[in-house]
């Protein structure tokens, strides 16, 4: 399965790692609009500084060396075709399509209607209900993938911190299926 992974789902670090240790174990294929790393890394900036900003970008790098196809400038090919509510996304979606993804994963999920994506072959996805799921269809690499982070909050408990993340149905899923 490809993944267009939104900018939002690239920020915060938190779910970054989560997807990206999953991608890297085989779950899933991830693709991105260079300008969604972009976006990414001025966002770390703007809400933590200068230096989370150089931390973004080089997570951004490992981020194309780990996936060297990951990263797809497809700025012209499909933007101006869009017919979202927010035309400064259609980078998402012509990434999307550039990159053969099936779905976009992200938490703006008013910003791709499906009325505007079903033409196209693609649906949005919420990453809490994409990473719900995954953990149904493919608990062990999921879980494989995710055994650090949840050992560096074993004393907060995954679950609670799943929820903080913006993962509530993930983390519920996650408890109960432990």
């Amino acid at each position: 399965m490809i993944l267009c992974l939104d900018a939002c789902a690239l920020y915060p670090v938190a779910l970054r790692e989560m997807l990206i240790g999953y991608a890297k174990a085989g779950g899933f294929t991830p693709v991105w609009s260079a300008r969604a790393a972009e976006e990414w890394a001025r966002a770390a900036g703007a809400k933590q500084g200068e230096a989370a900003e150089m931390l973004a970008r080089g997570d951004a790098a490992r981020m194309r060396a780990a996936f060297p196809e990951g990263e797809i400038d497809a700025a012209g090919d499909f933007e101006s075709g869009f017919d979202g509510p927010d035309p400064a996304d259609a980078h998402v979606v012509a990434a999307a399509l550039a990159g053969g993804a099936e779905a976009i994963l992200t938490f703006n999920l008013k910003d791709f209607p499906s009325r505007a994506l079903r033409p196209l072959g693609l649906v949005a996805l919420h990453p809490d209900a994409f990473l719900a799921g995954a953990l149904k269809r493919d608990p062990m690499r999921l879980r494989a993938a995710l055994a650090e982070m949840e050992r560096a909050v074993a004393g907060r408990g995954m679950r609670a911190f799943l929820k903080r993340t913006g993962l509530p149905r993930f983390g519920k899923a996650w408890e109960r299926d432990a």
